[in-house]
């Protein structure tokens, strides 16, 4: 009798090695992806069911054709389909979607905005009453996916328009989210503008539009009792809210409920963060009940969130697949292993050291061949997704001749480029192909792997990581930790929270706080969401 027997898919980012792309990787230099035609000549899918559209999560008012990521999406990602959107989230989604469409780029609407937001006009429009959150684009790719997460769920909270100031790769990498608009800001009037738009990538912590900055000199106002105002005769045209890893806490009163009423005023809020917020967002007093009803299962919000708006266009969905079907389909279970080293000192013989531990601590791979057992047609498959090439050579070396199907990855680019189209493009494919392996080991603290089990819906093993500050780099390191721990929960983690209890007036220890709320197992002072009720994945 035949067992079916694990495929597994190790996933390395790694600071090192030259670009040089692998055997049956993406294609024959550092910039190609797969150029045949995106559209094969296969038909839409037929009997498009429920499945297809995520249960009432995505609308049908997409064509096939110019999205096919869209309805192709959960065949490959069927195994947690009893995860399903709650009613309230999906008409929450809806009147999002009708508000883009009603107030978003090309509408008269959204032309009155920019014109009162250029001449400083501090109020909202009382015919429309449209209102503006700009994600501004920073950081690596992972980094960007879990802020637009974070800040589209800040918009439906607030009744706001997002529009994604994305740079240059944005609409190469996704497919428009909303039906009849676009998400991407458009670039404001001539050379001679002074529109606040032309300038998003210069604002920081210390900017005077800054809600923290704003609070420090007095422009917010408050009171003894705790309320806050404005000093002046009326709120501001725009406001920046700085949430980077670095913020003070001036801008973390963000998550305040008093300063969230004020912020509700403010025609336009410009957002920076590379940070995933949501877990401050379900501390924040203003939402948490809209929050609980939207999302029954804590864990599920990336999830969801993640599958509703990111959808990679037609010629990375096409690369995506061809890779899959290539090199992975047709295997009986499939683990995923993301390496990314953030210390540079740290010998990359230790990081491997590290993750055979744990594989074989956790029985992830086999001690012995898999043809060995008669199992051939089930077989494990490895597939190293790496910057470098180092981890998938040794790997190779130590399971290539256990394992029936093969050792495989797709491309090793030496080190992240931030704002290169076609990295990020190579990118968001292997994110996805990780998200299509049935069992995941992460390295901690990295946003790639965050992404890859949220789109998966899988906790993940994760290796402890050493810190990039230190000087030495087993310093903060416990010699006594095991190779890697099981994630508490799918959800990201959110780094830099606010230990700030607004109505109390002090810290708190924030995992003591919530049902909901839990330290992350890769980062210390991090936090995330958890199920009441733990073990629904």
């Amino acid at each position: 009798m035949r067992r079916t027997l694990p495929a597994v898919c190790v996933v390395a980012a790694v600071t090192a090695a030259a670009v040089v792309l692998t055997t049956g990787g993406w294609g024959s230099s550092p910039n190609e992806m797969p150029t045949s035609s995106f559209f094969d000549g296969s038909d839409p899918p037929l009997n498009i069911t429920d499945e297809h559209f995520l249960d009432g999560l995505l609308t049908a008012n997409f064509s096939y054709m110019s999205c096919r990521s869209r309805y192709e999406f959960a065949v490959y990602h069927h195994k947690h389909s009893s995860h399903k959107p709650s009613p309230y989230l999906i008409a929450k989604l809806r009147k999002q979607e009708a508000l883009q469409k009603r107030c978003g780029p090309g509408t008269a609407a959204h032309k009155k905005a920019v014109r009162r937001l250029d001449s400083g006009e501090g109020v909202v429009d009382n015919e429309d009453g449209c209102r503006y959150l700009v994600y501004i684009s920073y950081r690596g790719l992972g980094n960007r996916m879990l802020a637009i997460a974070s800040a589209f769920l800040y918009a439906v909270l607030t009744e706001r328009v997002l529009l994604v100031d994305g740079g240059k790769d944005a609409d190469a990498l996704f497919c428009e989210p909303f039906p009849g608009t676009t998400w991407l800001l458009p670039r404001p009037g001539g050379w001679f503008s002074n529109s606040p738009l032309r300038r998003l990538q210069g604002y920081e912590g210390g900017s005077k539009e800054s809600l923290g900055n704003m609070l420090q000199s007095g422009v917010i106002t408050v009171s003894t009792d705790g309320n806050v105002s404005w000093s002046t005769p009326r709120p501001p045209p725009y406001l920046y809210l700085h949430l980077s890893g670095a913020y003070g806490f001036h801008d973390k009163l963000f998550f305040c409920g008093a300063h969230q009423r004020l912020l509700g005023e403010v025609p336009w809020l410009f957002m920076w963060t590379d940070n995933y917020i949501v877990p401050g967002l379900f501390l924040t007093p203003a939402f948490s009940g809209e929050l609980e009803a939207m999302f029954p299962e804590k864990e599920a919000v990336f999830y969801h969130l993640g599958r509703y708006l990111f959808h990679p266009t037609n010629r990375v969905w096409h690369a995506i697949k061809s890779y899959y079907h290539a090199n992975l389909a047709g295997v009986g279970q499939r683990v995923g292993v993301q390496i990314r080293v953030f210390q540079k000192k740290q010998p990359p013989r230790s990081v491997l050291d590290q993750l055979l531990s744990c594989l074989r601590d956790e029985k992830l791979l086999p001690e012995t061949t898999d043809a060995a057992g008669g199992n051939s047609t089930s077989s494990r498959a490895v597939l190293v997704t790496s910057l470098s090439s180092w981890y998938y050579d040794r790997i190779r070396d130590e399971y290539g001749g256990r394992i029936a199907g093969g050792v495989h990855q797709p491309s090793h680019e030496g080190r992240q480029r931030w704002r290169d189209a076609a990295h990020d493009m190579r990118a968001l494919s292997e994110m996805y192909l990780l998200s299509m392996c049935d069992v995941l080991v992460t390295s901690g603290y990295s946003t790639f792997g965050y992404v890859a089990q949220g789109l998966a819906g899988l906790r993940p093993w994760v290796m402890p990581r050493a810190p990039m500050w230190a000087a030495d780099w087993r310093e903060g390191l416990d010699p006594g930790d095991p190779p890697c721990r099981r994630a508490v929960s799918v959800e990201p983690c959110f780094h830099a929270p606010s230990a700030y209890d607004c109505a109390a007036a002090r810290d708190v220890d924030l995992d003591k706080v919530s049902p909901y709320i839990s330290r992350c197992v890769d980062v210390k002072y991090g936090i995330k969401l958890v199920n009441e009720s733990n073990g629904q994945w």
